[in-house]
């Protein structure tokens, strides 16, 4: 009767245990913990000297999702920034980049600012290193 009993005892363990690691798995509603550790918050990259990388995006309205990718390779950032935060990747590799709202974020690609607030939501460029 005592092993049932630790048997019973063991298995509410494993599935109290197994739903806590799902619920830490999932993800969450917040953003800022989709953002990698390179990223962060600034201020006005002309007024200051920042690295600007070989790619640079700044949310300078009031939000914008923002999807890095290596082509057919590892999902670097998906993420939706708000005002002043920003990316920045030194990657040695080709990258592929969707802006959500373009006309909210400013794009640096290797230290030049490149113009993309008119075009339509959801628009992607690839940079190479």
């Amino acid at each position: 009767m005592v092993a049932i009993g630790g048997v019973i005892v063991l298995f509410v363990t494993l599935v109290i245990l197994g739903g806590f690691f799902l619920y830490k798995s999932l993800p969450s509603d917040n953003d800022s913990a989709a953002v990698p550790e390179n990223a962060g918050t600034t201020a006005d990259p002309q007024g200051q000297d920042v690295e600007t990388g070989v790619l640079y995006v700044r949310v300078v309205g009031e939000s914008s999702d923002v999807v890095v990718r290596v082509p057919g390779g590892d999902v670097l950032a998906d993420t939706t920034l708000k005002t002043d935060e920003h990316l920045s990747f030194d990657e040695e590799q080709p990258l592929n980049v969707t802006i959500g709202k373009p006309g909210e974020v400013e794009v640096y690609v290797h230290g030049e600012r490149r113009d993309i607030a008119d075009e339509d939501p959801g628009y992607s460029f690839s940079v190479e290193p």
